[in-house]
């Protein structure tokens, strides 16, 4: 069925709280930025990327999902989606001003809302299309209490009530100084006890020295991984870390490419691999990026960040994917939500990739696309 239009759409949503922060980013709105993608049938597929939601960038990228990948897709077959990839991601003029950044962004909005085109036209949840249930429950972990900007007494408490509504995995966020994040994380683990996977992330802010005084601080504490720990290309650095602790490494949703990913499968610098859809230019990379991980036999946890809309489909899917981070800012903004029960992702039902927003998301938090 061929594509009639794209169109190119902004929702800024609250995050919980007023305001939330890491090592390196605080927002008080996440963004959702996408594509309506339309066939001659009148079926339309839906599709976003994530942002800060800075309005003048994400009006970047709605422009060059409107000019610049738009009248490559008008006319064409929307069930090819690999076959738009590739027309989009190695479209020569595009590849010449960014093979990452904001053209993979703006194609990862239309790479999503293909495949959520092609799960509706089948008539069936995007995990069906993708080769069906592999898994009785995806397990959730909720980063959403472990924020930095949490004093460390709200932070016990918010993990605290997290375990008594059913979640077996808590993230806490790290990049502070060492011996604040060490005290806060053997706080957490006191208050969780033994049972709860304890996982911590540092959005790359410490370089390598640093992290290994934290890792032999942490050590005593279980830590299920150390997520981002330094600058996210540096692929010797995390290499090293990787082999002077004993706590796992985990990486990747700032990585752009299935190649980026290689070189650190190749050397041993990661033990958790985390794509991210918006990163890779949509679901169709990421998919890739799954199975090399599975050859290595490595667990995936595809980074929500947040796109657990559509990742929820991924990890019912594919047999490497373990656990799915839970942050729950935009998931009522969309008519299937992604909504944890008893700590596990309800498994979707509703026909497509989970990005159909509700009328009230579209009227509440839609801003200017251009």
């Amino acid at each position: 069925m061929k594509i009639t239009s794209v169109e190119p759409f902004v929702l800024h949503v609250p995050v919980t709280g007023s305001q939330i922060a890491d090592s390196t980013h605080t927002i008080t709105h996440w963004g959702v930025v996408g594509a309506r993608l339309e066939t001659e049938d009148g079926l339309a597929g839906f599709g976003f990327t994530g942002t800060h939601a800075e309005l003048p960038g994400d009006q970047l990228i709605t422009r060059c999902i409107a000019t610049c990948h738009a009248p490559l897709l008008v006319g064409e077959d929307a069930d090819d989606v690999q076959r738009l990839w590739l027309k989009l991601a190695r479209n020569p003029a595009l590849q010449w001003i960014g093979r990452a950044g904001i053209t993979t962004l703006s194609q990862a909005a239309i790479d999503v809302a293909l495949w959520d085109l092609k799960a509706k036209r089948a008539g069936v949840p995007l995990w069906k299309l993708l080769g069906g249930q592999v898994r009785e429950q995806v397990r959730a972990y909720n980063t959403d209490i472990g924020w930095l900007s949490i004093g460390d007494d709200k932070l016990v408490q918010g993990a605290q009530r997290a375990v008594e509504q059913g979640f077996t995995g808590i993230k806490i966020k790290v990049g502070s100084t060492v011996e604040r994040d060490l005290r806060r994380l053997e706080a957490v683990r006191r208050a969780i006890g033994p049972q709860v996977t304890l996982a911590v992330d540092g959005n790359g802010k410490w370089d390598l020295a640093t992290c290994l005084r934290f890792c032999r601080g942490a050590e005593p504490f279980d830590v299920y991984w150390f997520e981002e720990p330094i600058w996210h290309d540096d692929v010797k650095g995390h290499a090293q870390l990787a082999r002077a602790t004993s706590i796992p490494v985990a990486l990747g949703e700032q990585l752009y490419t299935q190649d980026a990913f290689s070189e650190f499968f190749h050397q041993g610098a990661v033990h958790w691999v985390q794509p991210d859809s918006t990163r890779m230019g949509g679901l169709t990379e990421v998919l890739r990026v799954c199975e090399t991980a599975h050859a290595y036999r490595l667990p995936v946890a595809p980074h929500a960040g947040e796109m657990s809309q559509v990742h929820v489909h991924l990890s019912y899917a594919h047999p490497a994917c373990q656990v799915l981070e839970y942050i729950p800012w935009i998931k009522d903004c969309f008519t299937d939500p992604a909504e944890v029960v008893d700590g596990c992702f309800r498994l979707p039902q509703e026909p497509g990739a989970g990005t159909t927003p509700t009328r009230e998301a579209w009227e509440r938090f839609r801003r200017p696309a251009a």
